[in-house]
């Protein structure tokens, strides 16, 4: 699908929120371009182990591929990447079918003409606010340009410790179970705040995550309002920007 690619980044003030705490200085949130890399890398580094962060090649691969899916959210003071997030497009049955991230997140070759749907191939981050900001960013370019959901695999931080536990349960006891009506593990529950509030199943050797005992939970988060896809998609994009604290809001 075509993208409408800022002209300059958006830059969000200090502010506070009930979901998350306000950061030192104001950030600027802008879809990534190559010059982002050595930015990226560090954040990729502070986040993940060598055997999980992307490589620089990674990392200019997805920008090259999709730059209308690349979103960044920077600092403004030091230029520090703060969050980034990755998407593809994607057909709910590839992944479905998918067994790895790997296979989940591979850009090898052109998108499927009929895809509605995006795979969030990496979030990262160091500044709570910052994940909500790239959100808040990217939902009027996700309407306007039809997108309808995004997936993505999470790894259940808590499983291995809840396996000793449980060594006869199945581990679908543990994906579904919930407390105070939000999921038990820690990362599910903080993918649930963040709008992905669907649990599709769940995948073994999905990628290297001891915690996780290499699982992953596959989640479905639907973009707010895409239900009335077409609408949006007639709409002058600076009228969805006018939105976007609604639009987070009701995600």
């Amino acid at each position: 699908m075509p993208s409408s690619l800022p002209s300059k980044a958006v830059r969000f003030g200090k502010r506070a929120s009930k979901k998350a705490p306000a950061s030192a200085a104001p950030i600027a949130v802008r879809f990534q371009h190559r010059a982002d890399v050595d930015a990226l890398l560090v954040l990729e580094r502070a986040k993940w182990t060598g055997a999980q962060a992307a490589s620089r090649a990674d990392l200019e691969r997805r920008i090259a591929a999709f730059p209308g899916l690349s979103i960044g959210a920077f600092s403004t003071e030091t230029g520090a990447a703060l969050a980034s997030l990755f998407l593809k497009p994607v057909t709910p049955e590839q992944i479905r079918a998918a067994r790895t991230w790997s296979e989940c997140a591979a850009i090898s070759s052109p998108p499927p003409a009929n895809a509605r749907a995006l795979f969030g191939i990496s979030l990262s981050s160091t500044d709570a606010l910052a994940v909500r900001l790239i959100f808040e960013f990217f939902w009027p370019y996700a309407l306007k340009q039809g997108w309808r959901r995004i997936y993505l695999g999470s790894p259940m931080p808590g499983l291995a410790a809840w396996r000793r536990a449980n060594p006869e349960a199945p581990i679908d006891e543990y994906v579904w179970e919930t407390h105070n009506k939000l999921p038990r593990d820690p990362q599910l529950r903080y993918y649930y705040k963040k709008g992905f509030r669907r649990i599709e199943g769940w995948k073994a050797d999905y990628f290297p995550h001891e915690p996780s005992l290499d699982h992953a939970a596959l989640l479905r988060a639907d973009i707010p309002l895409s239900s009335v896809s077409p609408l949006w998609t007639l709409m002058p994009l600076s009228w969805l920007e006018r939105m976007r604290s609604l639009l987070f809001l009701v995600a």
